[in-house]
């Protein structure tokens, strides 16, 4: 299985695809790219491992795993990065502007439905982050 986030970076946020096996899932929006500076800044493109994670909060979510000087980095229902985000991912049904989004929830409950069969059985699951290229 391969998860991949195609991101396209804007001053006041970055607005990304996310595919499954090259199948379209959802979109995402993060907080803009600023260095990689916690609590503000959307994280490097590079390649991270998934896990499935539970809080009260977010109910089901997802976890990445060994993100360079940061921590706690999660793929969680928001729907603008600026109030809601502080460095996670945020999956959305569409984009209403950059670093902003609608039904979250929606969007994030079809990507563990897709992930469900992989993360069940406590396998990780690659996950990699790239900027858009137009082809």
């Amino acid at each position: 299985m391969k998860v991949v986030l195609q991101r396209t970076y804007y001053p006041n946020g970055t607005n990304g695809t996310l595919f499954v096996n090259d199948e379209e899932i959802c979109h995402t929006i993060e907080l803009p790219w600023l260095n990689n500076q916690r609590r503000v800044s959307c994280i490097p493109e590079g390649s991270y491992r998934l896990r499935k994670r539970y809080n009260e909060k977010f109910k089901w979510h997802l976890a990445l795993e060994a993100v360079k000087g940061r921590s706690g980095i999660l793929i969680h229902p928001a729907n603008d990065a600026k109030r809601e985000l502080l460095g996670c991912i945020a999956p959305v049904l569409y984009h209403t502007g950059i670093g902003k989004g609608v039904y979250s929830r929606k969007s994030l409950d079809l990507l563990l439905m897709k992930l469900n069969g992989v993360l069940t059985t406590r396998e990780w699951v690659p996950f990699l982050i790239e900027r858009f290229k137009k082809t």
